[in-house]
């Protein structure tokens, strides 16, 4: 690819350890953690030792104080070993951020070293059986009373969710104002009346942690309010989901470019006709067409990240970068099955499990209709 130059040199130096510390501590039980169907907790203990979670939490925290390129370098790291496992870009990207940007004082220091250190795994309850992208649409809701609040709901989809510590819960405190009555609300795993429901069975991402979740009467003081006030919850939302979007958009980025290196490597290794499949110009010339939409998609990532670090990353642009980067990974993980042949439908090979894996870019994070829907309103 073209040279990069939106990373310094700490950045990349941060990068070779991520790199290693994947290659050493992965790469050889991601296996075992697609037939189990989640990551164990000492990996995540053992990543926040090496400090790959939360990077940009202050030093007053138990954090580095990195700026947002650290959460891009691990990003494009998953992407680029292939891992589908380790739910690090919803526990540091996004819930951390949360808390950074909304939490009271106690809530930071009660969570974020121990998130920092991954003695505690943080997620985020959206999604709910019968409201998906329609965020306005949830059902779960947080009564008042007294001192506390009463949380009752079920969530759906939701990333280290048997893992989870802490849960951000997205609930309505007023059901009559629609959006403006959406609140989030810290909900700790221990208390009474929250459980796990089952590892849901996926297509792909065999190593992700996803499951349902149900709240059934359970009290949280007031205290755990994400904010300073009821009804801000929507608006914390669409604030963040820029950043959460970013983060698909380079993990995608970074898991087409390792397809396509597969594909390449393959394709100059295996023979056909006397030559290799690489020799046929029908190869060449669909590479090329993923070499140069590769090209594009970095090119407008970086601007993207250039754009963050500003703080002017706006919904439409991170929108776009979600929509273009992940329709361009389906391409490349789809062209790359092909170029296999009958190997790319086998799930011994890399390519194979990228081509399910991937599918799911277009559909978490807000579908790819929903990203042309924020575009078209820019029109």
């Amino acid at each position: 690819m073209l040279s990069r130059t939106i990373y310094e040199p700490e950045h990349e130096m941060f990068r070779d350890a991520v790199r290693r510390f994947f290659e050493k501590e992965m790469a050889p039980r991601h296996a075992d953690w697609e037939k189990a169907g989640c990551v164990p907790r000492e990996f995540w203990l053992k990543a926040g030792e090496q400090g790959l979670l939360c990077p940009q939490v202050p030093e007053e925290y138990g954090g580095a104080g990195g700026d947002y390129r650290y959460l891009a370098v691990v990003d494009e790291e998953l992407g680029f070993a292939g891992a589908s496992g380790p739910g690090f870009t919803v526990h540091s990207d996004i819930c951390a951020g949360y808390l950074l940007k909304y939490g009271s004082e106690d809530q930071k220091r009660e969570w974020l070293p121990r998130m920092v250190t991954g003695e505690v795994i943080a997620a985020v309850a959206m999604t709910e059986p019968g409201t998906g992208s329609d965020l306005q649409g949830v059902k779960t809701t947080a009564r008042l009373d007294g001192n506390h609040y009463v949380v009752n709901g079920q969530k759906t989809f939701i990333s280290n969710g048997q893992n989870a510590d802490l849960v951000i819960v997205v609930a309505k405190t007023d059901p009559t104002r629609g959006a403006k009555g959406t609140s989030l609300i810290l909900v700790e795993a221990d208390r009474d009346g929250f459980e796990r429901g089952r590892r849901l069975d996926k297509m792909g991402m065999h190593a992700a942690d996803t499951s349902e979740l149900f709240f059934n009467e359970v009290r949280v003081p007031t205290a755990n309010l994400l904010g300073q006030e009821e009804g801000k919850g929507f608006a914390q939302l669409m604030n963040e989901l820029p950043q959460e979007r970013l983060g698909i958009a380079l993990n995608a980025q970074a898991t087409a470019q390792y397809a396509f290196d597969l594909t390449v490597a393959y394709v100059k290794e295996r023979k056909a006709f006397g030559k290799t499949v690489f020799d046929f110009q029908n190869t060449r010339f669909k590479l090329a067409e993923l070499k140069a939409q590769l090209e594009v998609g970095w090119a407008f990532a970086d601007k993207c990240i250039a754009h963050h670090m500003r703080g002017e990353l706006t919904a439409p642009d991170a929108a776009m970068a979600k929509l273009w980067i992940t329709e361009m990974l389906g391409r490349v993980v789809d062209e790359g099955v092909q170029l296999h042949g009958g190997y790319g439908f086998m799930n011994e090979y890399p390519i194979a499990r990228l081509y399910t894996d991937s599918r799911v870019q277009r559909i978490y994070g807000g579908t790819s209709e929903i990203m042309k829907e924020l575009i078209s309103r820019t029109l």
